[in-house]
């Protein structure tokens, strides 16, 4: 197995891309202030906006949320990546169940992510959060083409970088998704604790029975 360091190449001209739009995303801020919110907690619709509009709108936002779920759920597989010989049985076959889906829910965020910026792209150009979204989608596909070529690029760097752009790419998306990706990284962190207290728990009730 190679060792050259030159697969960080492209995780390197990905992430100076993401800083760039990320910087600009902060630019466009000060110029596009976000509309208020009324009493209601609803942000004001322009009155042009129709209800189709608003519905094609809230159809292509959840696109997007469930993409940050996806993710999450994809990324939870780190958790159970040395855990194939777990002393939990339950921990053995939920990390069997996510490697098994670990390739089919990043190809699903890639497709939810694309199909919600694009909406947005073509829908609110000029919106600062584009430049926020672009950069998290730039990450996105950098972590997905990793992924995909991890077992056809024999190199030891190569998951490494993977799991490197997946870490980068966190305050990225809770910098455009918001509450809904704070939610997921809470969820995921929360997943690696339960899979420590259902080990500990399994250790201990081994060694008393011992």
């Amino acid at each position: 197995m190679r060792r050259t360091k030159t697969v960080w190449v492209p995780a390197v001209v990905a992430i100076f891309i993401s800083v760039c739009l990320i910087a600009y995303y902060f630019i466009a801020q000060m110029d596009h202030p976000r509309v208020p919110f009324p009493d209601n907690g609803i942000r004001h619709i322009p009155p042009r906006a129709d209800n189709e509009n608003r519905d094609l709108q809230g159809l292509f936002t959840t696109a997007g949320t469930i993409a940050v779920y996806t993710a999450a759920i994809g990324f939870s597989w780190f958790w159970f990546k040395k855990k194939r010989k777990s002393p939990s049985l339950t921990v053995r076959k939920i990390g069997k169940l996510l490697y098994a889906a670990h390739k089919g829910l990043g190809w699903a965020t890639l497709a939810l992510g694309a199909i919600h910026g694009t909406f947005q792209l073509i829908n609110r150009f000029g919106d600062h959060k584009i430049y926020s979204g672009l950069a998290s989608f730039v990450l996105m596909f950098m972590i997905i083409g990793y992924g995909m070529f991890i077992p056809k690029v024999r190199n030891k760097w190569m998951r490494t970088v993977h799991r490197f752009l997946g870490v980068i790419w966190v305050p990225v998306l809770i910098l455009h998704a918001g509450g809904s990706a704070i939610i997921a990284t809470c969820g995921t962190l929360a997943i690696g604790g339960l899979v420590w207290v259902f080990e500990r728990g399994k250790l201990l009730s081994s060694e008393q029975s011992a």
